[in-house]
């Protein structure tokens, strides 16, 4: 079975941090974000996928020259402008030839939803196509999804107030479609598939859809960019934090290393250490994720936060709450909290104090 992943979006939510890479080649603990959601994919037998590409292309194309992403074969299908969701996937789907039975996946949705379980219950139905749906505890910020006993939709209700909503199902943004919902998509303009193409396949009969407690994040937001991190930390998605990573005790409690790392027992708390991370003797890092070649010196601490490859926080420094971006200098004494996001080889000159600001300030 073929796949289309929608990933064309510029993740201005995620600013500075997509400022210089697409949301989905951020890494989320050592590991790009694409490659989670494909190599979700492959475990459902999905070996062929069709990514809706449009912002910064070559990002995708540079760093998976062969097409090959967590083992499934990547077609790139570039949207001359923006399409939409619906019009993304009838793009992507006629550029790489689907022609039966696909899945479609939002790009930024980290999930251990059943879609082999998803895709059962599609055929079962006779479904024309199905929602995959998750449980939300508020859904007032969400649009719900309305089923009939046998999982038909009868209704979409776009944030209701809470005590009001018929349901706390949302879209999860997974779906199963037939190649006959494409011919409800017009080429070549923007159609979203939420407000357009859904509706009116609710009101011919043909949409369905099922609910699953797996684990599902979006992971479009700061907050949840972290929550992805922290989930994978504390085990609350099971298996170790990333692919290569080891657990490692004598550092300390709940501490994961990648490869050779510099950092004393004790100074590391329940966080992950990637390949060339150094922590210094009198620093501390707590339920965090220090990324590949990053410095964390003498006095500074970093927090429920992650730092990303090849940053340094200097001397006397704190990070708390807050990602600090490839290559960025955090200077001494700064204190950087408040989910703050530093972009990309940013500078920030020492005792300043960042609380929630987006920072973009260059060498």
């Amino acid at each position: 079975m073929r796949a289309v992943v929608l990933v064309g979006g510029e993740g201005t939510r995620l600013r500075p941090l997509t400022l210089t890479a697409p949301k989905q080649m951020l890494l989320i603990v050592e590991q790009t974000m694409v490659e989670r959601v494909l190599g979700h994919l492959a475990s459902h037998g999905i070996d062929e996928a069709v990514l809706s590409l449009g912002y910064r292309p070559d990002a995708f194309r540079d760093a998976y020259p062969d097409g090959v992403i967590a083992g499934v074969r990547s077609t790139y299908a570039v949207e001359p402008n923006p399409l939409d969701t619906a019009g993304a996937i009838r793009f992507a789907a006629e550029f790489g030839g689907i022609d039966d039975t696909f899945v479609v996946l939002n790009g930024d949705v980290l999930t251990d939803f059943d879609i082999s379980g998803l895709v059962t219950f599609h055929r079962s139905h006779g479904a024309e196509g199905t929602i995959g749906l998750t449980p939300v505890d508020d859904p007032s910020s969400f649009g719900v999804v309305q089923t009939d006993e046998d999982g038909k939709v009868t209704a979409f209700i776009e944030k209701p107030p809470r005590d009001e909503a018929p349901t706390n199902l949302i879209n999860a943004g997974i779906y199963v479609l037939e190649p006959s919902v494409l011919g409800r998509i017009a080429p070549d303009v923007r159609v979203s598939i939420e407000r357009e193409t859904f509706p009116a396949m609710v009101a011919d009969g043909t949409l369905y859809a099922t609910g699953s407690d797996a684990y599902w994040l979006d992971t479009g937001t700061p907050d949840t960019y972290l929550r992805a991190h922290r989930d994978l930390l504390s085990g609350r998605r099971a298996g170790p934090p990333a692919p290569d990573a080891v657990a490692d005790p004598e550092l300390g409690a709940g501490v994961w290393t990648i490869g050779e790392v510099d950092a004393a027992p004790g100074s590391v708390t329940r966080s992950l250490l990637g390949r060339g991370a150094s922590v210094a003797a009198g620093a501390t890092v707590t339920d965090s994720v220090v990324g590949a070649g990053v410095v964390v010196e003498d006095g500074a601490s970093v927090v429920a936060s992650v730092v990303l490859p090849g940053a340094r926080v200097a001397a006397r420094a704190s990070v708390d709450h807050s990602i600090v971006g490839p290559g960025a200098i955090v200077g001494q004494r700064c204190i950087v909290t408040g989910v703050s996001v530093i972009g990309s080889d940013a500078v920030i000159a020492s005792g300043t104090t960042l609380d929630g600001e987006r920072y973009t300030g260059g060498r």
